[in-house]
């Protein structure tokens, strides 16, 4: 088994000891960039002398823990992508990281990176795991990640849900190709939620082939740029926002005609609906509902002269009743 540690890394092509230097451990501290792609290395061993480290560049290699890099609280970049890892482990003491990739490994939890504060990119793209398993996100990560994280590469990871990913609000650039997405909703819902998101790639999802798909997304992403690989023109970002908003008003229109305002003024002159709304109505053949009574606390008392003409008409119609049934009985 090959394991990185400081001696290979003195015996490496890679390692130039300077001259006139006192001794070896001076220049392992002063190391600040370590290349060891393509090594067949399948563990990482004691690296503590090199105190200074910043760059590590293990990818394409047989790695299948991240650990010994407690001591790299310098480190910047971390490439571990195309190795044999199953768990993020062991990254808490990195909080200077800011670049960190994972692709082409064996993980199917994001999870592990509460304490990197200053992480930028994050790249995890085509997993290496078992049919019908999707890679999945840790909401307590999520949160973490939610002011610094800018780049976040997911394709080809049989995602088919991205709700989780709204938390990530200074998202710049999105990378989710050849998924399983298929709720353009959805997308909407996010990408919208997303000020800052001026690049996004989607391509090889089901959902690129739902009508209106990029006018959708243009639409719901204001500072878009680029969509699957695309520019996206000032020109037809201003037609669809005015078609969007005119679409948005015709709506509104057509659902004030349907639904008017009830309007109690009968002492104006005006009934329970619009005279547009009672012309509409008749045309359509439907039958409007009579206007509620007011309210009892409402209603205006008549005045007393009203009051006693009703009240003499009524015993005139009631004399009138008795008189004509008297009539009828002396006639039989």
């Amino acid at each position: 088994m090959v394991t990185l540690t400081t001696e290979l890394i003195v015996n490496s092509r890679n390692f130039k000891k300077k001259k006139g230097r006192l001794s070896l451990q001076y220049d392992l501290r002063t190391l600040t960039h370590l290349h060891f792609s393509g090594q067949n290395i399948e563990d990482i061993g004691d690296l503590s002398a090199c105190q200074n480290l910043t760059v590590l560049y293990l990818y394409n290699n047989r790695v299948t823990q991240i650990h010994n890099l407690d001591f790299a609280c310098n480190l910047t970049h971390l490439y571990l992508q195309n190795n044999n890892i199953t768990h993020i482990d062991n990254l808490a003491h990195l909080q200077k990281l800011s670049k960190l990739f994972l692709g082409g490994n064996r993980i199917s939890l994001l999870e592990g990176l509460e304490s990197l504060g200053e992480l930028e990119e994050l790249h995890m793209e085509s997993q290496r795991l078992p049919p019908r398993e999707k890679l999945h996100f840790d909401p307590r990560t999520l949160r973490a990640l939610a002011k610094s994280l800018r780049v976040l590469n997911i394709s080809n990871n049989n995602i088919d849900e991205i709700a989780d990913l709204a938390a990530l609000w200074e998202i710049r650039y999105f990378y989710a190709a050849d998924n399983k997405l298929r709720n353009v909703e959805e997308l909407e819902s996010v990408s919208g939620s997303w000020p800052w998101l001026v690049q996004m790639d989607l391509r090889g999802n089901p959902v690129c082939k739902t009508a209106k798909y990029r006018d959708r997304l243009i639409t719901a992403c204001k500072a878009l740029e680029v969509l699957d690989g695309r520019d996206i023109h000032e020109v037809t970002r201003e037609f669809l926002v005015k078609w969007e908003a005119s679409k948005e008003a015709k709506k509104k229109k057509k659902e004030a005609l349907l639904n008017p305002p009830l309007m109690n003024n009968a002492s104006k002159g005006q009934g329970a609906y619009p005279l547009r709304a009672c012309c509409l109505a008749r045309a359509q053949g439907w039958k409007l509902l009579p206007p509620p009574p007011p309210p009892p606390q409402k209603q205006q008392q008549q005045p007393r002269r009203v009051q006693l003409l009703k009240s003499s008409l009524y015993r005139r119609l009631n004399r009138m009743a008795v008189t004509a049934d008297a009539n009828k009985k002396i006639t039989r």
